[in-house]
């Protein structure tokens, strides 16, 4: 029996249907599809002796025969996530379903040899999974954020400036190669939109997700999936040329005026120090307005009106109903939010500005991880891998 229209008969699409919660019941998935009764009894049966579904509970209606309600088995599938920033990164084991095994965060430097970093992951990972006390067998994928722009098809950095020397390394390829499944490797812009999406955001159309860390990047979430771009390098704004610079500092692609040589954590720490108040990165400018610094405080709200007229443009094309700040600047939260929503405000038109909200992120650090497991899901369970890994139909 041929599928209605937009659907196939084939058992990934099947699994997407159930895995998205938009049915739950072999008869729900007749009246949507239009498949008769076999062909989803065949479909089905495989995908739960494939160990991909399984039955959670029988509902019971009136008379007859209770009514089998399908689940996504995800709590056997292990996922390996990954957040790098430029000075600290997250790793994180978890099943399919985002339930945690095990979690560690630490100061790492990224702009070393990749394949110092790389090596260091992948020990992680290990360790991560002894932890556990899970095997790497269990493991289903491999996701990792970069602070860099990535082409997604290939899992290589793109000319990244924080990065010096990580121009097309393989890096999923090295990952996978080291952890014996699939990685996915993708910007960390990218993923930490994807987490907030997914985690709190689910039915948000469109979101913009801003880190300002080290560098200035950002996330493009719309319909719930990241959008990259051609080459991997959508969403940099970083470097947006300003048209009023705050003074001729050269940003680290070698250019003067970029957003990133102005209003970025290192960009700051910069001027704290050149005005005699030491700070060596972004999280000693946190600290700085902790500590109630009148010079810090300042220079973050000058920082977050300066991200506010260049977020306006976006906001223009994109008109996203959220705008998400995360990274460590947010830390300071209202000192560099009130600049943000001033910026963005004064030069964006009312009907835009009052549909829209600048929010800080609501997952924190975590929300990278988060992103890079649905990612991971996405990806290994799409309807194209789960059919190219079922064997034909009888």
């Amino acid at each position: 029996m041929t599928a209605r229209s937009g659907f196939t008969t084939s058992p990934g699409e099947i699994l997407v249907l159930i895995r998205s919660g938009r049915v739950r019941t072999r008869r729900e998935l007749r009246d949507l599809t239009g498949l008769s009764r076999s062909t989803v009894a065949l479909r089905v049966d495989r995908l739960v002796s494939a160990g991909y579904l399984r039955v959670v509970e029988q509902r019971r209606g009136g008379a007859g025969r209770p009514t089998e309600v399908l689940s996504f088995d995800e709590t056997d599938k292990l996922v390996l996530a990954a957040d790098l920033g430029a000075t600290h990164a997250r790793f994180a084991l978890t099943d399919a379903g985002g339930r945690a095994l095990a979690e560690r965060a630490e100061d790492l430097d990224a702009a070393q040899d990749p394949d110092v970093v790389l090596k260091t992951v992948v020990r992680r990972f290990r360790d991560l999974l002894r932890e556990a006390g899970r095997d790497r067998s269990e493991v289903v994928g491999v996701g990792v954020g970069l602070p860099a722009p990535v082409d997604f098809r290939t899992g290589r950095p793109v000319r990244p400036p924080i990065l010096p020397g990580w121009h097309d390394v393989p890096v999923a390829r090295t990952l996978a190669d080291a952890l014996g499944c699939p990685a996915f490797v993708d910007n960390d812009a990218n993923l930490l939109g994807l987490g907030e999406v997914r985690e709190r955001y689910p039915d948000v159309d469109g979101l913009l997700f801003v880190k300002v860390g080290t560098g200035i990047g950002a996330g493009v979430v719309l319909g719930g999936r990241p959008e990259r771009g051609a080459t991997g390098q959508g969403g940099d704004i970083g470097h947006v040329r300003l048209a009023r610079p705050v003074d001729d500092a050269r940003c680290r692609c070698g250019a003067t005026g970029c957003l990133a040589a102005h209003a970025s954590g290192a960009a700051l720490a910069r001027r704290l120090t050149e005005r005699g108040i030491p700070a060596a990165s972004s999280r000693d400018v946190v600290r700085l307005v902790g500590e109630g610094d009148p010079d810090a405080i300042s220079l973050v709200r000058d920082a977050g009106r300066l991200l506010g007229e260049v977020l306006a443009t976006a906001v223009a094309l994109l008109n996203p109903t959220v705008v998400v700040i995360g990274g460590d600047l947010a830390l300071t939260r209202e000192h560099l939010l009130v600049g943000v929503r001033e910026g963005l405000h004064e030069r964006t038109v009312p009907a835009l500005a009052s549909s829209l909200a600048v929010v800080e992120s609501r997952l924190g650090d975590r929300a990278g991880v988060h992103g890079a497991r649905h990612l991971v899901v996405d990806q290994v369970f799409s309807a194209e891998a789960v059919d190219a890994r079922l064997a034909p139909d009888p």
